[in-house]
């Protein structure tokens, strides 16, 4: 008698859980995985917003209780020599250079991948020198090397990796984030708990990210303000993050309490999408927004800044979507009124093909190293 296959064991390493667009992705990844018979552990230094994601229940969550810089590696190591899953992936700075030197000290066999998913220059340029986060291109030179493979999100990100590490650029994949289509489109019928929408009195602009100063929502309040001048309409941000206070000052010093309204994070921001009359990227840099491709999904008009990197990609250079300069609310302003008059993109749906989580699934899985895993075709994770 022959002795039972044990599973693909796949571990995903992140920071914690936030309202964050990697939650997202890991979320859609996760539950295709598990769909094709992989067994996947969420690896966390702390739980954060765990309450947030509804990730499958076979998925381990391990708490490493590593809230301490310190501790982290030597936690790491401890899992994988513990647990030696197939392949680790982590995601973002100082995640991916912990999973690299947690491979190195754990001495274990675990195929690690990093993945990017933001402009690595960028974010460390917004930064004092005094801070981790000015200094991770440096450190990633020094470890990225050492990966068993390196993923990025689009190849704006691609790019800035290469020239930042020195690495060959065919060492470095390019893989689009995926979107659950069918999920999206069916999450978007839901109701919307919200007096805009019941029934729709104005039209609603709508922004969707953390509130952080990557994503500049003063730059989009700004052009609301100058919407509002020439129409009635309102505005509407979704998430959660350290800039609420400034953002509310801002709010507030513009005189437009009333027409523009921060919920915090939803779990549903697709019922909001189908209902907006455009959907507004205002970052000044990205990896490869997630939010652009499921307003494509839905069809809703979008306006996003051609920041580095991912939109231009994205909308195809401005064939599926309004492509602004970053931090320039006059010409946000005027592309939102623009779209408000009825002249929109929508994208075809052969673009939109390339977003499909059961390929872009199917890419990870190749890049995890992992090359049987049951079956070759998912069926949703309900």
């Amino acid at each position: 008698m022959g002795t039972l296959k044990k599973p693909a064991h796949i571990a995903i390493y992140l920071h914690c859980l936030f309202n964050g667009g990697i939650e997202q992705v890991m979320l859609n990844l996760t539950r295709n995985f598990v769909a094709r018979g992989v067994k996947v552990d969420l690896v966390l230094n702390f739980p954060g917003a765990l309450f947030l994601w509804d990730f499958p229940p076979s998925v381990r969550i391990i708490n490493l209780e590593a809230e301490k810089i310190l501790t982290r590696v030597p936690k790491l190591a401890r899992y994988l020599r513990q647990e030696q899953p197939t392949a680790l992936m982590s995601a973002n700075h100082y995640a991916n250079e912990i999973a690299i030197l947690a491979k190195h000290f754990s001495g274990t066999p675990t195929r690690i991948v990093v993945s990017d998913h933001t402009h690595l220059s960028q974010e460390a340029g917004s930064n004092s020198p005094l801070s981790f986060k000015y200094w991770s291109p440096a450190i990633a030179r020094l470890l990225y090397p050492r990966a068993d493979g390196i993923l990025a999100v689009s190849q704006g990100v691609a790019e800035d990796i290469a020239a930042r590490t020195g690495l060959p650029a065919d060492r470095i994949q390019v893989i689009s984030n995926p979107i659950e289509t069918e999920r999206v489109i069916e999450k978007s019928k839901e109701p919307v708990d919200h007096p805009w929408f019941n029934p729709p009195e104005l039209p609603v602009i709508l922004g969707v990210g953390r509130l952080e100063k990557q994503k500049d929502f003063p730059s989009l309040i700004n052009a609301f303000a100058k919407v509002r001048q020439a129409r009635s309409t309102r505005l509407l941000i979704l998430g959660e993050g350290s800039e609420r206070s400034r953002l509310e000052s801002l709010i507030s010093e513009l005189g437009l309490e009333n027409d523009v309204k921060m919920p915090g994070f939803v779990k549903n921001p697709f019922a909001y999408m189908a209902r907006s009359a455009v959907f507004v990227l205002s970052s000044a840099w990205e990896g490869r927004s997630v939010v652009l491709g499921e307003a494509m999904t839905l069809g809703t008009p979008i306006v996003s800044t051609n920041c580095p990197s991912g939109p231009y990609e994205i909308l195809d250079r401005g064939k599926y979507g309004e492509l602004v300069p970053v931090g320039d609310s006059e010409a946000l302003a005027q592309a939102i009124l623009k779209v408000l008059s009825g002249q929109t993109k929508p994208a075809d749906p052969a673009w939109l093909a390339q977003f499909n989580l059961e390929g872009t699934a199917q890419k990870y899985l190749d890049i995890l190293g992992i090359t049987d895993c049951g079956f070759r075709s998912a069926v949703p994770v309900k």
